[in-house]
Parts: structure tokens; sequence; C-alpha cells
């Protein structure tokens, strides 16, 4: 009953509207802080800067023991591991690698690739583009990496994930942003787009 009373005063209202008010303006202020904050990062980084890309290239020559390794996961029937190897998904391992002893497994294999680095089948993109030769052609394209393509490349830790990106994500592939240029051909790790073939 006292409760009641008291919020039916006018000053008792008029302190609670105000709490309200300054919580509500502090809070959207908070994230207007951060929305600027993210527009500014953005805007700093002009077409002279080179973001200082974290990848680290392992030409396979490590001395370091792999016992689990990273793969391409995604392949229904072949599957590409971190040390680029191509395997059936039957000869993969516990540990995530190929078995190398398997009659299906092969290292680097560009099979289905053309000169220009575009592959027919995923896992032969990316074990192809695991080949420590293509260290340089990679370093270019960072170097030279579009402005769209600098925050989803600057989240790669090494060359593997360099490559399941690449060959994932080419734009270069399409054509009018809904077409393949070659179908045949359409994950690239390379600096030239596929052939555009007639329809």
């Amino acid at each position: 009953m006292v409760l009641r009373r008291l919020l039916r005063k006018r000053w008792v209202l008029g302190v609670v509207f105000g709490l309200s008010l300054i919580y509500f303006l502090t809070s959207t202020l908070k994230r207007e802080e951060r929305t600027i904050g993210d527009r500014t990062l953005l805007e700093l980084r002009d077409s002279d800067h080179h973001i200082p890309w974290k990848v680290r290239f392992n030409l396979g020559n490590s001395s370091r023991q792999i016992t689990q390794c990273r793969n391409s996961v995604q392949g229904k029937v072949l599957l590409t591991d971190e040390l680029g190897y191509v395997c059936e998904r039957k000869d993969m391992l516990v540990n995530g690698c190929c078995n190398v002893n398997a009659p299906s497994s092969r290292q680097y294999i560009c099979k289905t690739c053309l000169a220009n680095g575009c592959c027919n089948i995923y896992e032969y993109c990316v074990s192809c583009c695991l080949q420590p030769d293509k260290q340089l052609l990679l370093e270019r394209f960072l170097n030279r990496a579009a402005e769209g393509f600098q925050n989803l490349f600057t989240a790669v830790e090494d060359h593997f994930e360099l490559c399941l990106a690449k060959c994932r994500t080419s734009s270069q592939s399409v054509q009018h942003e809904n077409t393949y240029r070659n179908p045949q051909a359409k994950y690239c790790y390379g600096e030239s787009p596929p052939e555009l073939l007639p329809i």
C-alpha cells in the first residue's frame, strides 16, 4: 500500500524516468563509440598500408613431430591434410592425417589443376597450393590482396589455412557473381582467373 502511494508521487516517477533515460543514453553511446572505433580502424587502412600478415609458411621440412593433423574435412570421398596429402576418407587416420601408406594417398597432387592454379576438385586445389614452391605466389597474393579480402585473409594463421581459404573463396572464379567462369575448374589458388567458357 505504501509502495503504491510512493509510486503515484510525481517526483518518484521523475527519478525512475531520469535513471532509465541515463541508462539508455550511456548504453547507446558506448555502442556508438565501438562502432565509430571499428569504422575508424577500417578507414585507417589505406592502399599503401600493408597488413602485417600472420601467415607462417611451413615448407614441410620441419623437424617438429606432427601427432595431430588438420584436414579439409568437407569432402565426401577425399580430404587433404595439412601436410599436403590427399587421400580417400576411409584412409584417414584417427589423428586426422592421411595414411601415407594407403594406395589412395598422394602428396602435393595437382591432378585436375590447370596451369593457372584452378582445379576441378577442392582437395586437389588445397594439396597443390601446399607445395613449397607455391610460397612466392601466395606471398605475392597476400601483399596485393584487395581491400575486401584483407579482413578474410588476416584471420589465417599458416600456409594450410591460407590454401583452404584461397581455394574456397575465389571471386575470380565467378562472373556476374552467379555463374562460374569455368565450372570444371572453379577452385583456384593462383593469380589468374579461369578462362571464361562460352555458355
